[in-house]
């Protein structure tokens, strides 16, 4: 097969069109109103709504080291089947991503598997102690464009201050964990009525905070670009506000599921619903979602954290914090923003595909439908209701914070230059 139809589409959910495939070189050769009827390959797509592959700036595929929970094949598989054909998967594996050959094997490993680009991120100090910096330049050489102590924070003002310098002159993306780990030593939810209802201890909002600030203004001293990682309070969106009135290189991420979940979801101390940063209270939500509105917040990342049973069917206080993503992420986006007129199809691409490649300046993802571009895209139909379980994910866990919630949005199919790695129908 050299050329594919997708028939009856409609871009960004705007006017239906047709799009012709050229597969043979992955990308876009027309665009049209007459449909592509005599191509190799034709689909009629039933008017679903068609969007760039989508960019996930955060994600933990586990590999090497936890392979039992997620592996890169697996977790590309659940890439593919929420609509990303490109993801940046963290250094917190075990051995750390802080030498060119690991980030060099994971791109291998993710390219020779071929459903999504899987992005290597290196860590900011070897082996995430938060003592000594990674060779930034050398693995910036492999290829590697964000760092990051993911999991942990970088404290270390100092340290911090040399990993804003060195990444400046590489011109790579900082990825900042924040809080405050004196502050949050024993914390398991977030600091307030439900927590202290509970008799859980509390993580204070300023956890976060106060390492926002700290980096905003060193960012603006010493220059560079500085991403923070799954922004969580209010008070964090009027600094994220402040610092980018202030001209400060300053860019965002909200997961999923503060968008949507609070802290109440932890009256069953199921700890399916532990998490770091830990669920937050309404107010946080609707400033988190304002936020991302209006563009304080950057981009949508899922922050996509596999855990076994084993580490999840405990008691709350000894769960692992983390949740799935990937699979959900686009169902979440659209019940929030798109269902109740918040916004469009448009701004989804935007926060999901478009501006986080903008970020890390990849050239061939989040790019717009048109001829001659990367025939990256994720076909999704509004009005297809399904229902989440974890035991349906194509992830190797199932830790899903969404368990049994009905969803109106469903991935129907997922192309990675041109080769479908989706297809609902055959899933």
């Amino acid at each position: 097969m050299t050329t594919l139809a997708l028939n009856n589409v409609r871009p960004y959910g705007e006017d239906v069109t047709n799009i012709l495939i050229d597969v043979a070189d992955g990308v876009i050769d027309a665009v049209g109103e007459n449909p592509f009827d005599d191509a190799d390959e034709v689909m009629d797509c039933g008017g679903n709504v068609l969007l760039p592959g989508l960019v996930d700036m955060h994600v933990h595929l586990r590999e090497p080291g936890r392979e039992d929970t997620e592996t890169i094949a697996t977790g590309s598989d659940a890439a593919a089947k929420g609509g990303f054909t490109a993801v940046f998967t963290m250094a917190n594996t075990s051995p750390v991503i802080d030498q060119p050959f690991l980030a060099e094997a994971v791109w291998a490993k993710g390219q020779e598997y071929g459903k999504c680009d899987v992005y290597p991120v290196g860590s900011i100090s070897q082996g995430l102690k938060g003592e000594q910096l990674t060779e930034i330049g050398l693995m910036s050489r492999s290829g590697v464009r964000m760092f990051s102590d993911d999991g942990k924070c970088v404290n270390d003002p100092q340290l911090m201050r040399r990993a804003i310098e060195y990444a400046k002159a590489h011109d790579v993306v900082l990825a900042q964990h924040a809080e405050d780990h004196r502050m949050t030593e024993g914390s398991v939810a977030h600091e307030g009525e439900q927590a202290a209802r509970l008799g859980l201890r509390g993580w204070p909002r300023v956890a976060e905070e106060s390492i926002v600030a700290r980096d905003a203004i060193m960012t603006r001293d010493y220059g560079g670009r500085y991403h923070l990682c799954h922004a969580s309070t209010e008070g964090t969106v009027e600094l994220l506000r402040f610092a980018k009135n202030q001209g400060i290189d300053v860019t965002a991420e909200v997961t999923p599921h503060p968008l949507m979940l609070t802290d109440e979801k932890l009256a069953t101390y199921d700890g399916l619903s532990r998490v770091n940063p830990p669920l937050r209270e309404a107010r946080d939500a609707e400033a988190l979602k304002q936020a991302l509105l209006d563009g304080t917040v950057d981009v949508v990342a899922t922050d996509h954290a596999p855990h076994g049973s084993e580490d999840k069917c405990v008691e709350f206080e000894n769960a692992k914090p983390g949740m799935l993503g990937l699979e959900t992420s686009l169902a979440v986006v659209h019940r929030i923003f798109v269902e109740p007129g918040l916004a469009d199809w448009r701004f989804v691409a935007k926060v999901m595909s478009e501006r986080p490649a903008e970020i890390l300046r990849l050239k061939d993802q989040g790019r717009p439908i048109n001829v001659g571009e990367p025939a990256n895209l994720v076909l999704v139909d509004p009005e297809s209701p399904w229902t989440a379980h974890g035991d349906e994910m194509a992830s190797k866990a199932s830790n899903t914070p969404y368990e049994g919630i009905e969803f109106s949005a469903r991935v129907v199919g997922t192309w990675l230059r041109g080769t479908q790695t989706y297809d609902s129908k055959k899933a």
